[in-house]
């Protein structure tokens, strides 16, 4: 029987064979390169939202409290610096802004570190290195060495403690992650509260080297604070006979069997991208093409919900807890069976085929279009896919004809909500599915490669999880997104303008009559009033009514008619006011970046938009100070330096208006390319 698609129904009969010769040799490589991924187990972490998760959100405060402080008060040393050293403010603004600003622009790199080593050692590591770099600066005689080792490589230290501070608190909360990453990241505001008097008391009584030696042995106590980033170990799921882990791995020690059952076969459901219909839905995307990193981006890898297609999903973690506790685990949306039995999911993996051409039997070795079909519920309990946290999960079969794994990592990185700082209850997927489901949806596998790496002893300069999550992060496809280029070039006017009142209130209060002290506590007063705001951004944005963009758009223009107006009269009274605005201008712009970055472009890009705002963030960063300093320099008033700070932050508020219509157009663009003709 010939059947003939409707879509191509007028394609001529030889370009048609020669693009199904070419549509099914390039299926072939794909399956190949396709098959790097591990799919017989998947390491999936699933928050525990209890216990040690709280002691971690008390360390990722206290470590967002010292850099931060130190940060934003970095700019209080510049007087005595051009004291000393008799350069122009446009040269010493470097010094702190290079400070912050390579603190921005190292985190694709140190996140690809962190996502190879773990959050503990890269937090320690850059911890030591940062208080060294304080350390040494303190003996420098040149500015510019100065700006190396205080500015560059001091940056690059604190972005190897604050990435893991903000991305471990995506791994060890669920149900309060939004609470959880407000109370974290209110550490700034409580830095700049502390630390704003701590540096002015230091500079006075010490000067500004003997300040620096203090703030590194104060540095010190991250690495201790970073003891407390102990991974998660995660639950190891592998299609069984019956279900259970720990007794097909005793089978295997005994030398009776293995661990795992056969694997489930992959299909094109198991990419991420949509697939075409009709007689091309064979071609699918090149999951191992490689980018300019040496490696694919993670959307081009599968999710473990992806791999595991087919296969039921087991509710009840076999082995780790009793029934009660199990249920009181489960969220309240997943169903169960009639006796009141925990339920299975089971992601259909069934094949439905499209028979096109005169050979039926040539077809439906050629063409299979799998249908995507909705989780349904069974009762059934033969193949299941089942979780555990073994006490020697090292003892499983692996893949590659390679037996034994010395431990299971979990690779941060390549989750997709990593970044995402706002409550789950925002992502759809979080809300249409048991929570285990949702964390092996949002879980992309490692490939055979890494694992070897993992195993084999020996330093690999630039291994596959580093590669990959560079490839993820500066993955250059996103930049042609109108939508993400806006908000991009919205947070680079905000980021050019946001340390500048940091580094010219102090000197301004003064200039006009204010005592030192007041000028000191209307900066610790920005720190005091942006905690504040964090909490109420992260209490606010819990519910799905409340608009993320809009508030960050009312809080980004209030900041930049505040800094704007903030030296039209300078009393106490005016400069605490300011102090109030910027400082919920500040923490709504830091608070609602990756809420407003999943609204815009999906969740599944928001590890890549994040790398690329930290890159256009810290390039802002490091010239935004510098620049306003050369407008005091040539106009010797430091009002020209706000108005200049005011007017890129009201420009990128008024940037982020159209973001929604940008976003609809480019859907429906997308949409209209997408439709075949």
């Amino acid at each position: 029987m010939a059947t003939t698609n409707q879509n191509h129904r007028n394609v001529p009969a030889a370009d048609e064979a020669a693009a199904s010769d070419t549509l099914v040799s390039k299926a072939n490589q794909d399956k190949e390169q396709f098959e790097d991924v591990d799919n017989s187990t998947a390491a999936v972490v699933v928050p525990p939202d209890s216990g040690w998760a709280w002691v971690v959100m008390v360390a990722s405060f206290l470590c967002c409290t010292i850099i931060d402080g130190i940060v934003f008060c970095s700019a209080f040393i510049q007087d005595q610096l051009i004291q000393e050293f008799g350069v122009t403010k446009f040269y010493v603004s470097f010094v702190s802004s290079l400070l912050s600003g390579c603190y921005l622009m190292a985190g694709p790199f140190v996140s690809a570190m962190a996502n190879r080593f773990g959050f503990r050692p890269v937090t320690i590591a850059g911890a030591l290195f940062a208080a060294v770099c304080f350390v040494c600066s303190s003996f420098v005689n040149s500015i510019e060495m100065l700006m190396l080792v205080y500015g560059i490589l001091g940056g690059i230290g604190f972005c190897m403690i604050y990435i893991p501070a903000v991305v471990i608190i995506g791994f060890y909360f669920e149900k309060w992650r939004a609470l959880a990453t407000g109370i974290a990241m209110c550490g700034s505001g409580v830095g700049t509260f502390v630390f704003a008097p701590l540096s002015d008391f230091l500079l006075k009584e010490y000067g500004w080297r003997r300040m620096l030696q203090v703030q590194g042995v104060i540095i010190i106590a991250c690495a201790i604070i970073g003891i407390a980033f102990r991974p998660i170990q995660p639950l190891t799921l592998a299609v069984t006979e019956n279900g259970n882990v720990e007794e097909d791995t005793k089978k295997k020690i005994n030398g009776h069997g293995n661990t795992v059952a056969p694997k489930p076969h992959f299909t094109t459901q198991a990419f991420s991208k949509p697939l075409p219909e009709g007689r091309f839905a064979y071609s699918m995307p090149n999951s191992a093409h490689n980018t300019y990193m040496g490696s694919s981006p993670k959307h081009h890898y599968p999710t473990a919900a992806e791999v595991f297609k087919g296969a039921n999903l087991e509710r009840r973690l076999s082995g780790v807890s009793n029934k009660g506790t199990e249920m009181k685990s489960l969220r309240k949306s997943q169903p169960t069976t009639p006796n009141g039995e925990p339920s299975q999911l089971t992601f259909n993996l069934h094949k439905e085929l499209t028979t096109v051409g005169e050979n039926e039997e040539e077809t439906e070795n050629e063409n299979l279009l799998v249908t995507e079909a909705k989780p349904t519920i069974v009762q059934a309990r033969r193949h299941t896919v089942s979780g555990k946290r073994p006490l020697n999960i090292g003892s499983r079969s692996n893949v590659g004809s390679q037996d034994g794994v010395n431990a299971t990592t979990t690779r941060p990185m390549y989750r997709d909500d990593i970044f995402f700082s706002g409550s789950l209850q925002r992502i759809p997927q979080y809300q249409s599915q048991s929570s285990l489901a949702y964390h092996m949806s949002v879980t992309r596998l490692p490939t055979k490669q890494e694992q070897l790496e993992e195993r084999e002893s020996g330093c690999h300069l630039c291994p596959e999880a580093v590669r990959r999550t560079l490839a993820t992060m500066l993955d250059v496809s996103l930049l042609k997104s109108p939508a993400f280029m806006l908000l991009a070039f919205s947070g680079f006017l905000t980021m050019m303008g946001f340390f500048v009142p940091f580094t010219f209130l102090k000197p301004r209060a003064m200039s006009a009559g204010m005592e030192e002290s007041s000028a000191v506590q209307v900066v610790s007063a920005i720190g005091y009033f942006n905690t504040i705001a964090r909490i109420f951004c992260g209490s606010i944005t819990s519910f799905p009514s409340v608009k993320p963009l809009w508030l960050n758009n009312i809080a980004i223009t209030a900041g930049g008619i505040a800094t704007i107006c903030s030296g039209f009269i300078i009393t106490t009274a005016t400069q605490w006011t300011f102090a109030v605005l910027f400082g919920f201008c500040i923490a709504c712009f830091s608070a609602l970046r990756s809420l407003i970055a999943v609204e815009m472009i999906g969740l599944e890009k928001l590890t890549n938009a994040f790398g690329f705002l930290m890159l256009f963030q810290g390039i802002a960063a490091t010239i935004g100070s510098p620049i306003a300093g050369a407008l005091y320099d040539a106009t010797h008033d430091f009002n020209a330096c706000f108005y200049f700070s005011g007017g890129l932050i009201l420009l990128s508020a008024f940037l982020c208006y159209p973001l929604p219509a940008v976003a609809r157009w480019e859907n429906r663009r997308s949409q209209k390319n997408a439709t075949p003709a």
